[in-house]
């Protein structure tokens, strides 16, 4: 497999609408080519809808050529965080209504500086520069996180999620781990009492949109990515 996959986003819609890893056998996923639903709508002012809906298309077209200068995405970012978003649609649309879910390629990762609790400015933003994929199953309520390096192999983590509100945490409770053509490796991790419910005390994602094609979240340690739809990596 190869180490990147070449994305073939859906088409956006011109007019502004509301707008970390288990081992399996390592391949390079495509987009998905299902055609795009309606994101969810903002509920500030006119303008703020235009400055998402704007922020948004930078950022498909950064998922889409990784070509959009770092400045640019790490400012649509800031501006998508800003806004306030209708989230009640945000866990459906990211983890499907049947498992195994949905999977989604990180395309961009951003730090940030200043106090976390106290609000932060993004800073030196990169895109990833391997394939990386996370899949969320809302049904399941399962994650996993993988790292694909073709055919040198693959390094995934999953386990269980909650979410709340716009919080998704997790816990993960195994890893897998695939090196060349040899079988894949599966150690036990972590996990705990597999009865309790992953919470903020526990890695999560703060999710600020969501749509058909795109995915923004910060991160519990403040630093916020950007991803892109794709197709399950197969097992």
């Amino acid at each position: 497999m190869a180490s990147s996959a070449s994305l073939r986003l859906r088409s956006s819609p011109r007019r502004p609408r509301g707008v970390s890893l288990t081992v399996a056998a390592a391949a390079s996923p495509d987009v998905e080519k299902a055609p795009s639903s309606s994101p969810p709508a903002p509920s500030d002012e006119p303008s703020d809808l235009s400055a998402v809906a704007e922020s948004v298309k930078v950022l498909k077209d950064a998922a889409k050529t990784r070509k959009v200068p770092a400045p640019e995405v790490l400012a649509a970012l800031a501006k998508i965080k800003k806004a306030k978003l209708d989230t009640s649609s945000f866990f459906e649309t990211l983890g499907g209504t049947e498992s195994p879910g949905r999977t989604w390629m990180l395309i961009f990762t951003a730090q940030v500086r200043g106090n976390i609790s106290q609000g932060s400015k993004l800073e030196k933003g990169s895109y990833f520069p391997v394939t990386a994929v996370q899949r969320f199953d809302a049904a399941g309520q399962r994650i996993e996180n993988g790292v694909y390096l073709g055919p040198a192999g693959s390094l995934t983590f999953e386990g269980r999620l909650s979410w709340k509100k716009k919080i998704l945490a997790f816990v993960f409770e195994r890893i897998r781990v695939k090196v060349g053509p040899l079988p894949s490796l599966e150690i036990p991790f972590g996990g705990g009492d597999k009865s309790r419910e992953p919470s903020t005390k526990d890695p999560f994602f703060l999710w600020f949109y969501v749509d058909e094609e795109i995915a923004v979240a910060q991160g519990k340690g403040g630093g916020t990515a950007f991803w892109c739809r794709c197709r399950r990596v197969p097992a």
